[in-house]
């Protein structure tokens, strides 16, 4: 089945923004979202230009605020007349260590990636069971394999829940017409990764990365570790390994 109409949060920049590009030089159409809308009227700009036979709608938005996420879904869903795929990808990487008076970091972060992702699968699901179809794509990360102290506890507090949110819903739905696919990056070169200060010699290229997120999506997998077999052996050990091994490199 090809998923025509794919819905992405997060798209003006990084991960979100490379998706797009995938997406439309496979020939789908697109509806865009982000608070920068400044980016993603560009970025709809140039995608029209390359293929001008796809459809890209674009909107502002807040995924911390529900209400406009269920209104901002359900516009794009109008516009692009029904969606087939939602990812689930805006997030935050903002981090500080918890008690250090910081807290404000911290809950953004919480708040974006958990509860702001909650939002947009209840506003996701809520249109997929009325179409009786559709994929919803969850972008957790590598850290939700284990808490990862000081700067990025939060980080991999608020992706963990995200991973077992994606769980819970493939379970709930596996019987139904609706698929659900979590994704698990390991680094990946970004803004936010840089900024982020994670291990450069973990780290992935963009193309590498996106390429390994759109083969995973497209194969409506349940769960994938990526991109490679290093991420996946990271993965593993994560999970299975005691804390008294993993500790020493987290």
């Amino acid at each position: 089945m090809t998923r025509q109409k794919i819905l992405i949060t997060g798209a003006s920049s990084g991960l979100g923004e490379e998706m797009a590009r995938r997406f439309a030089a496979q020939g789908r159409d697109l509806a865009l979202c982000a608070r920068r809308t400044e980016r993603l009227d560009a970025l709809r700009k140039q995608l029209l230009a390359e293929h001008p036979r796809i459809t890209v709608a674009v909107a502002g938005l807040d995924v911390t605020e529900h209400d406009s996420v269920v209104r901002v879904f359900g516009e794009l869903r109008d516009q692009l007349g029904g969606l087939d795929r939602v990812i689930v990808n805006a997030g935050l990487g903002k981090g500080a260590k918890i008690g250090t008076g910081k807290a404000y970091a911290n809950l953004a972060t919480a708040q974006t990636n958990f509860v702001g992702a909650l939002s947009q699968c209840e506003a996701a699901l809520e249109i997929f069971r009325t179409q009786n179809a559709g994929h919803l794509v969850l972008v957790s990360s590598i850290s939700a394999d284990r808490g990862l102290p000081g700067t990025k506890a939060t980080y991999s507090a608020s992706k963990a829940g995200v991973a077992a949110l994606g769980e819970a819903l493939s379970i709930e739905l596996a019987r139904t017409p609706i698929r659900v696919t979590t994704l698990l990056p390991g680094f990946i070169k970004t803004d936010m990764s840089a900024s982020a200060g994670d291990d450069s010699s973990l780290m992935a290229e963009l193309d590498e990365g996106v390429d390994a997120m759109v083969a995973a999506i497209e194969k409506e997998v349940t769960r994938a570790a990526l991109p490679g077999l290093k991420w996946q052996g990271i993965d593993a050990a994560l999970r299975f390994l005691p804390n008294s091994v993993t500790a020493r490199f987290v």
